[in-house]
């Protein structure tokens, strides 16, 4: 008797949360709870954190923090604690490995709005309190390979080496896609303007480790890299090229303070303007769409400025440029006759966009000549191996 009237009581609760939610919340009753895979002294949660705290104060919401919250069952508790001891009603978490457990928590608390970055399953998961969002960050990347190009152009044309040893390395986490996307998309656009460039990816297994991502990028500078790039969360890659004197591309914000004679620029997604979408949906009774995609022309898409004692002469006219290409849409990061694979042109590729566990390709993601990364999900979902880009070890 007693299970049944406290289903009972969660229903009608359930019920009421859905018609306050439909009628919108009192900003003063919105509270947010942010969940992070580590804190501050990780260039990726530090983006988050900054966006975090830069749209709730802006729009007057109550926030709480959460830090170092493992990829395991950690993060279900910490989602637990959020709305059950600080009354939070919407939930957001920052990383890949964090997703089964905001299902499991959207799936407790079906009253509370859970949000997660990087993640693959809300557009088939079915719970309409569970959201995606991601970026088009590989138009970031992109832009930041062309300054790496012009910068590998302008040592070439100092006789610092040959068009034919211009060759980048990159420090990757994980085999993943949204690793390999980016790493493909900054070397399209180092390509573009430097047609020789090659580009080695060295792994590390780890979003955040100093000492691996430097030794990575140790490496590959001496194995002849003239230019690194990363996509790895500490100082450890920048300093390395600090320290060798090598051109450095960074990730989720400026390494210049601490590396000013090597670095040159750095590509971020910016979260504020979804962290303003999610609040403002729930404070206005709106639905929050499934899986949402944010692009460099709605602002979600950010360069950090140019370090000009680093960077080649124009190369903030270039970017501009091709800024003005991407968002206009006349020139595509992923354009199929930039690349070929093992040699040939890839004309037709089925992705897993529904990553329903089964690792079972379903969607055809090659149309009007281009691979259409993060338009059938949020999420990358591109992981082609294209000519030009080796792997060590592999």
């Amino acid at each position: 008797m007693k299970k049944v009237l406290a289903l009972v009581l969660a229903m009608v609760f359930c019920l009421c949360c859905a018609v306050a939610l439909a009628d919108g919340v009192a900003k003063e009753n919105i509270k947010v709870g942010f969940i992070f895979l580590h804190d501050e002294n990780s260039t990726y949660d530090l983006n988050f954190l900054n966006a975090a705290k830069e749209a709730c104060d802006e729009l007057g919401i109550a926030y709480v923090l959460k830090t170092n919250i493992p990829e395991g069952q950690e993060c279900f508790d910490a989602a637990a604690e959020l709305v059950e001891d600080e009354g939070c009603n919407i939930v957001f978490a920052d990383s890949f490995g964090h997703e089964s457990f905001m299902i499991q928590a959207a799936k407790e608390y079906p009253e509370v709005q859970f949000l997660h970055a990087t993640g693959t399953q809300a557009h088939t998961v079915g719970l309409d309190n569970y959201h995606n969002a991601f970026a088009s960050i590989y138009e970031g990347r992109f832009l930041a390979g062309v300054a790496a190009g012009l910068k590998l152009n302008e040592m070439i044309a100092n006789g610092e080496f040959t068009a034919e040893e211009a060759k980048m390395g990159y420090v990757g986490a994980y085999p993943y896609a949204e690793v390999k996307s980016g790493y493909t998309s900054f070397f399209l656009g180092a390509r573009s303007v430097c047609p020789t460039v090659t580009m080695e990816v060295t792994f590390t297994n780890s979003w955040y480790d100093e000492a691996l991502e430097k030794e990575g990028a140790t490496k590959l500078i001496n194995d002849g890299c003239k230019l690194i790039s990363q996509h790895a969360d500490s100082m450890g890659a920048p300093t390395a090229c600090e320290v060798a004197g090598v051109p450095d591309v960074s990730y989720n914000g400026s390494t210049v303070a601490a590396c000013p004679n090597t670095f040159i620029i750095s590509s971020r997604i910016n979260w504020a303007p979804y962290f303003k979408y999610m609040i403002e949906c729930v404070e206005n009774g709106e639905a929050i769409v499934a899986d949402w995609t944010g692009t460099i022309a709605s602002g979600s898409v950010e360069l950090s400025e140019i370090n000009e004692a680093a960077a080649a002469a124009g190369t903030a006219e270039k970017l501009e440029e091709v800024k003005a290409a991407l968002e206009e849409g006349t020139v595509k990061v992923f354009d199929i006759d930039t690349f070929t694979v093992n040699g040939e042109k890839l004309e037709s590729y089925l992705a897993d966009v529904d990553d329903l566990g089964d690792f079972v390709p379903e969607t055809e993601v090659i149309s009007d000549g281009y691979f259409h990364e993060s338009e059938y999900r949020s999420a990358p979902y591109f992981d082609v191996d294209i000519d030009g880009i080796s792997i060590l070890g592999a």
